[in-house]
């Protein structure tokens, strides 16, 4: 009698487990557990990807630094804003444009 019991018992127990095991990996296969899940991975990466910048751009900072020091050159004061680029930027001369100089294209001569 006790050995029916257990076995019936055992047999429901490993019922109830199968069942919840298949039931939990359903509802992870559902197409909003899906997208929720590539979501998180999208966020995740992205993460990932903006640490992977910020440490380039801290070695990339030193590295100046570093080139800098060894050729004598002052660096700028505050390193997020390179003042030698923005002013040789800046005081780039422009090129002139005469008007007559080049010919302009008109489309709707070629038809």
């Amino acid at each position: 009698m006790f050995r029916r019991t257990f076995w019936f018992t055992a047999g429901a127990a490993a019922g109830v487990w199968a069942t919840t095991k298949v039931n939990r990996k359903l509802r992870q296969l559902t197409p909003e557990s899906l997208a929720a899940q590539a979501a998180n991975k999208a966020v995740d990466a992205g993460h990932r990807i903006k640490d992977f910048a910020l440490d380039v751009r801290a070695g990339m900072i030193q590295r100046e630094a570093e080139l800098g020091e060894a050729l004598g050159i002052e660096a700028p004061a505050d390193p997020e804003l390179p003042a030698q680029r923005r002013l040789a930027a800046i005081d780039r001369p422009r090129p002139s444009y005469d008007k007559h100089s080049y010919n302009s294209y008109n489309r709707n001569e070629d038809h």
